[in-house]
């Protein structure tokens, strides 16, 4: 989510926002979340992976933690400190790696608040960069930015063998302070709000098995495909990359309070072209205008960004598409610019959709009806036909089995403090027979709760909707 440097929107969509910014700035200082001290909530806004591992941040190359592809690392950037991890790559694979900042809830941020990630080799050159910032939006959100080690044709750095950085830093001038109540880990202290969790997820490429074709396809339908029509399937988004819902060509409906973040997952083969419309309902009242109030984020499997889309709210419902991106194919990468770069593989698509905290000081606490509508054009394609699995193995295949995590080391399956839970737990079992007995009471007066809860959870997912948990 967010914007990113060099990728932003049009010039003039860019002109338009900065006019309404300039004339509802007062509006906006009134509506950001204030520092409010709350218990955690029931449902976590952002999920990392069940078997999450611990890498703690080092602020310089001595000491780095070890990624390895194919595993998910739980981390933490405290304040202007950069935060340094270590690859150790052989000479003939693609390495790709995403970083996922979570800023606190009630976080105080400006526009160009983010961060930035590079992939350095040991001789401090820089293999490649990305930056993401929140945005006009200033709506507390996960920020995810990608770094990566290619081996292209005609490009002469970065190509040895040996052993490689991964740097994360924050960008802007925002305090970054907010009312996440902290943690006990001693790895990730949260409690001034400036630290921020990550989420790190290494990949390995693997190389062809035979050359393929390096020319970018110049000619592809760049038409804007009706949306699907078809009756809604209720679906209930994820709430990190980890926890994605599965969806397909079609229509399906989901709520969504403000300051939530959604994740989806579109399965999208060679030669496919992935479209998505996302349509946000009307309010109950309506009070003003929230700038960049609901924003839709593409993602290709490696969790770089491809495109979005963004929309102000009125409180009468609003419909947002994707700009046309081109089929999925190997070739894309060799061209110049993004989406067409980023459409290099097959795999799972992500699309991500955040809902601005400000939208409840105007229109309520919600939830709001979502619509998403996915639709797939082009025609499946043969892959280009790797050498090898890459890592984790299935992850560019389509319609195989969820990807296979290498490794399965000690550290597998920990929580950021490096101490994992056994699903035997006794106390977890004795936990779970009680609970038969209290939900057989709980049903007698669960029509009454059930009102009552929604709107009280709506309204607490809305002040912690970026209070990470494993």
């Amino acid at each position: 989510m967010g914007r990113r440097t060099g990728r932003g929107a049009a010039v003039w969509r860019a002109v338009v926002r900065s006019a309404v910014v300039g004339a509802v700035l007062c509006v906006a200082s009134a509506v950001l979340p204030g520092r409010v001290a709350v218990a955690a909530p029931d449902v976590p806004s952002y999920a990392f992976a069940d078997d999450v591992r611990s890498a703690p941040a080092t602020t310089g190359t001595t000491g780095a933690a070890r990624l390895e592809p194919g595993a998910t690392y739980r981390s933490s950037l405290r304040g202007e400190d950069k935060a340094y991890y270590r690859l150790e790559l052989d000479g003939m694979s693609d390495v790709y790696v995403s970083v996922t900042a979570i800023p606190r809830a009630g976080a105080t941020l400006s526009a160009g608040d983010g961060i930035s990630v590079s992939v350095q080799d040991a001789d401090s050159v820089t293999c490649s960069s990305d930056t993401v910032t929140v945005g006009t939006a200033v709506s507390p959100q996960p920020l995810t930015a990608w770094g990566a080690r290619e081996l292209l044709p005609g490009k002469g750095l970065c190509r040895k063998a040996g052993t490689y950085y991964v740097v994360v830093e924050r960008t802007g001038t925002g305090s970054g302070s907010g009312s996440g109540t902290g943690t006990d880990d001693e790895d990730t202290d949260l409690s001034d709000g400036r630290t921020w969790d990550l989420e790190l997820a290494p990949v390995s490429e693997a190389p062809l098995a035979k050359a393929a074709a390096t020319r970018v396809p110049e000619v592809w339908d760049s038409s804007t495909p009706t949306p699907p029509v078809d009756e809604p399937v209720p679906v209930r988004g994820g709430a990190g990359f980890a926890e994605a819902a599965a969806v397909e060509q079609g229509v399906r409906s989901d709520e969504i309070v403000p300051g939530q973040t959604l994740f989806y997952k579109v399965p999208v083969d060679w030669g496919q072209q992935l479209s998505a419309t996302v349509d946000l309902g009307s309010a109950e009242k309506n009070s003003g205008y929230v700038v960049d109030a609901l924003e839709m984020t593409l993602y290709n499997p490696v969790r770089a960004s491809v495109k979005d889309t963004g929309i102000g709210y009125g409180g009468s419902q609003k419909s947002a598409s994707l700009p046309p991106v081109p089929p999925v194919g190997y070739a894309n990468r060799y061209a110049p610019t993004d989406p067409t770069k980023s459409l290099r593989f097959a795999g799972s698509y992500y699309l991500v959709v955040h809902l601005a905290a400000q939208v409840a000081d105007r229109f309520g606490e919600g939830p709001y009806g979502l619509t998403l509508r996915v639709r797939l054009g082009g025609s499946v394609q043969a892959g280009p036909g790797y050498a090898r699995q890459s890592v984790p193995r299935g992850f560019f295949d389509v319609g195989a089995p969820d990807p296979v995590p290498s490794g399965g080391g000690s550290s597998a399956g920990a929580d950021a403090s490096g101490d994992g839970t056994s699903g035997d737990d006794p106390a977890m079992k004795a936990v779970a027979v009680g609970g038969i007995g209290t939900g057989s009471l709980l049903l007698m007066v669960l029509g009454v709760w059930t009102l009552t809860a929604r709107r009280r959870a709506a309204a607490q997912m809305r002040v912690n909707a970026q209070n990470p948990t494993a």
